[in-house]
């Protein structure tokens, strides 16, 4: 099934993607940012399907409003909802790619620090996954 996406649609798919390593960056203040969202991003590098191509398109369309995790959560969260709305309301198939991609850039990002994630980034990764499945 092709998957017709609006320049809004793909707005909203790089805000959820790209949000969710932001959210992690924030509770992964402790360790390093930096590096959790390095290695967060970095994993969008092999997304494939449509949400490959969007998130390849390097479009600065999107603005994350918030200097707090509440503020960027009350932005990204929903959008992560959204967003595979939007896919599954095209396709299923894409929809779940959107899961599993965002899914392995937040344990791409968790891998960020030694050993097991901190509480604040396994509480935010629950949170993340939560909106995924909502």
């Amino acid at each position: 099934m092709s998957v017709n996406l609006t320049a809004e649609n793909q707005t909203v798919i790089r805000t959820a993607a790209y949000g969710a390593i932001h959210l992690l960056a924030f509770a992964g203040l402790a360790g390093s940012a930096h590096k959790v969202a390095t290695e967060g991003s970095l994993s969008y590098a092999s997304a494939t399907g449509e949400v490959g191509h969007v998130l390849a398109s390097k479009k600065n369309d999107f603005k994350l409003k918030g200097k707090t995790a509440a503020a960027v959560a009350d932005q990204v969260l929903p959008a992560l909802a959204e967003a595979v709305g939007i896919l599954k309301a095209q396709d299923e198939a894409e929809a779940e790619n959107f899961r599993k991609v965002v899914t392995v850039a937040v344990e791409a990002a968790n891998r960020a620090h030694k050993g097991a994630p901190s509480p604040s980034m396994a509480e935010m990764s629950r949170k993340i996954t939560e909106a995924l499945n909502a």
